[in-house]
C-alpha cells in the first residue's frame, strides 16, 4: 500500500519540474539505507525500464511544436520535457518497486495481497507463479545445456530461429505442466479456492503501519509543494 501511494504521488508530480523527483529519490535513499540494501544491485535492476528509455529518447524527434538545437540537431522542446518527465517518473517508480521486491519475499507478498482481500483468482495466479517460477527456470536451464552440448551458439540472427523454437517448446512444456498440476488438484478436492498463504510473520503492528505511511506521506508533501510552486 505504501508503494502504491508513493507511485501515485510520483505520477501526480507536475511536469516541467525536476526538483520534486530529486526529493522523492532522497526519500527512497533513506529507505535503502535503513533496509541495508545494495544501491548497485538496485541500479542493475533498473534495466527493466529500458523500453521506456527507448520511447523517451524518441520523443524529442517525434513531438511537434517549437524546436531548439541540441548538438546541431533540431528537437522539439515539448518532446524534451516529455522525455525528461517520463524518464524521471518511470525511474523513481521502478526504483521504489525494486526496494519492495528486495525487502519482501514472494510468498509474503502474496500473503499480504490476501490480507488486503484482493480477488482470489489474482492471488491464486500469483501464488502459482511464485511456486513454479523456479521449476520453469530450471527447465529452461536444462534446455540451454542441451543446446550447448549439441554445439549450439547464439552468435548472429541465424540463431534466432532455433531460439524461437526453444521458447515455443518451453511454453508448451509449461502449459502441459500446468494442466497436470490442475488435474492433480481436482483429484484432491480442489473446488476453486486455495488455502491461505503460509504466514511467516504476524500482521503488521501500528508502529509498522506508521513507519510505512511515512514514505507516501513524504512523497505527497513534495508533490503538494511542487504544485503550489508551479
Amino acid at each position: 500500500m505504501a508503494l502504491v501511494g508513493f507511485v501515485c504521488c510520483v505520477v501526480a508530480t507536475p511536469a516541467h519540474l525536476l526538483w520534486p523527483y530529486l526529493g522523492q529519490v532522497a526519500v527512497l535513499a533513506v529507505v535503502v539505507a535503513i533496509a541495508g540494501l545494495s544501491p548497485l544491485r538496485l541500479m542493475r535492476g533498473l534495466a527493466i525500464e529500458l523500453p521506456f528509455v527507448a520511447f523517451a529518447l524518441a520523443m524529442p524527434f517525434l513531438a511537434t511544436g517549437p524546436t531548439t538545437s541540441v548538438a546541431g540537431v533540431a528537437v522539439s522542446i515539448a518532446g524534451l520535457w516529455g522525455a525528461a518527465t517520463l524518464l524521471a517518473k518511470s525511474t523513481v517508480s521502478v526504483f521504489a518497486a525494486l526496494i519492495l521486491a528486495s525487502t519482501t519475499r514472494p510468498h509474503e507478498f502474496v500473503a499480504g495481497l490476501q490480507r488486503l482481500h484482493l480477488p482470489g483468482t489474482l492471488t491464486e495466479i500469483l501464488g502459482f507463479m511464485v511456486r513454479y517460477l523456479d521449476v520453469i527456470r530450471g527447465q529452461w536451464r536444462q534446455m540451454t545445456i542441451a543446446r550447448a552440448s549439441r554445439g549450439f551458439r547464439a552468435r548472429d540472427p541465424r540463431s534466432w530461429r532455433s531460439l524461437s523454437g526453444a521458447v515455443g517448446s518451453g511454453f508448451i512444456r509449461a502449459y502441459e505442466r500446468g494442466e497436470r498440476v490442475h488435474l492433480a488438484m481436482l483429484s484432491r478436492g480442489y473446488a476453486g479456492a486455495l488455502p491461505e498463504a503460509v504466514q511467516t510473520a504476524p500482521p503488521a503492528t501500528a508502529r509498522q503501519w506508521l513507519a510505512a505511511a511515512v514514505v507516501p506521506t513524504a512523497a505527497l508533501g513534495i508533490t503538494v509543494v511542487a504544485w503550489w510552486s508551479a
